[in-house]
């Protein structure tokens, strides 16, 4: 993990927005201070598993520039949110439409899921959340959720659902989607109940 500490990560003058293009060497800072080498791509990658912890270890680049193209893309759907601090991003949000990120709904937890039938549209989807070590617990992960479902609701979402680990004493490497208590106490419903690994959903009323 990168002994690189934010200036600004701890103070509480935080804006929350949607993700911008020009943000990615912000945003790659963050996972540099984190010491996370995925820069958010692990739902989008192809091949194996051993596939994914080579690119973890040699695809540094390669996951800049993905991360750098994606939120390029101008396709009207959201790509995520951010909270700011200063000029740094101390907080990241993965906020997608659910077709965008199929490999997390074919995970053998989640396939064929009854709670995932019927009409689709309009489904979001939060692929994973990450804070700045020297920001954690000071509500950066609220902030972010709160916006998030804002820039959802925007984008004309109907449901947002998530998939937090759940569980006692788990390590960061293990609430990597977000923990279970942020999304409960922000009125998410559990739809499906497997052990560690339920699914949430919120609904969201259309914008006035």
């Amino acid at each position: 993990m990168s002994s690189e500490r934010s200036p600004s990560a701890a103070s509480a003058e935080r804006t929350f927005e949607e993700v911008r293009a020009s943000d990615v060497p912000a945003l790659v800072a963050l996972f540099d201070r984190a010491g996370c080498t995925c820069f958010c791509r692990y739902w989008h990658f192809a091949g194996d598993k051993n596939a994914w912890l080579e690119r973890l270890a040699f695809g540094r680049e390669s996951g800049i520039a993905e991360l750098t193209e994606t939120l390029g893309r101008t396709d009207r759907a959201p790509h995520g949110v951010v909270a700011r601090s200063g000029p740094d991003i101390v907080g990241w949000m993965k906020l997608t439409r659910a077709e965008h990120v199929e490999k997390l709904y074919a995970q053998r937890v989640y396939r064929g899921l009854p709670c995932f039938s019927g009409d689709r549209q309009d489904v979001f989807t939060i692929g994973c959340v990450l804070v700045d070590p020297e920001a954690r617990g000071t509500g950066v992960a609220r902030g972010l959720l709160a916006r998030a479902l804002e820039v959802a609701r925007a984008h004309g979402a109907r449901f947002v659902e998530a998939f937090p680990r759940r569980g006692e004493h788990l390590g960061d490497a293990e609430v990597w989607t977000g923990p279970f208590s942020l999304f409960s106490a922000a009125g998410f419903e559990v739809v499906n109940d497997f052990g560690p690994y339920p699914v949430l959903r919120k609904a969201l009323a259309s914008p006035a």
